[in-house]
């Protein structure tokens, strides 16, 4: 540990050693922020995406996909976890195993999943944080309302209803999922 102006510096090393007390956390301005557990419903709509999404990229041989436990180093020395996050192979040349630390970058897709403990102030800054380190596309999926917001800069470009289609563009070639897939009532 070293401290800059009172400040704790977190290598990764003791990042990565946070308690495993079930917290998510992130890494932002040199302060450890716990960003709290999600609900069933959001965590059902990420390993579903998450999952359509990684078995695509594995079977097409595009790249890969991490969930929200996955942070990703941020050029000013912040930790960002998306809820899912694809890294497209191109930027994966060269390693055989991915690092067990984390991933100098942002994905390329990123995708967050609003929860009811979201500001629109704390996404947007995520956003906008993305981009600056290299993000090409984000989902935001509103499960309360049945939308998805499309961004392919700090401000949404697109508006996706329930009978649209995600699309994976030139970021996962060939990618798409019915958006009426992800927003399910049980009938079981």
């Amino acid at each position: 540990m070293t401290v800059a102006a009172g400040k704790k510096v977190w290598t990764d090393a003791e990042f990565l050693a946070l308690p495993k007390d079930g917290g998510r956390y992130e890494l932002l301005n040199g302060e450890v922020v716990d960003i709290g557990n999600s609900g069933m419903e959001h965590g059902n709509i990420g390993i579903f995406l998450g999952g359509a999404l990684e078995f695509y990229a594995r079977s097409e041989k595009l790249g890969v996909v991490c969930d929200s436990s996955t942070a990703f180093a941020m050029k000013e020395g912040n930790k960002r976890s998306p809820d899912v996050g694809f890294v497209a192979k191109e930027r994966l040349k060269g390693i055989k195993r991915l690092p067990k630390g984390f991933f100098e970058g942002t994905p390329d897709l990123a995708v967050e999943i609003l929860s009811p403990n979201n500001t629109i102030e704390e996404v947007h800054r995520k956003i906008v944080e993305f981009f600056e380190n290299g993000t090409r596309l984000v989902w935001v999926i509103h499960p309360d309302e049945k939308f998805v917001l499309v961004y392919h800069s700090p401000q949404p470009d697109r508006l996706l209803l329930v009978g649209d289609s995600l699309d994976g563009e030139d970021i996962v070639p060939g990618f798409s999922l019915a958006l009426a897939d992800l927003f399910i009532e049980l009938d079981f």
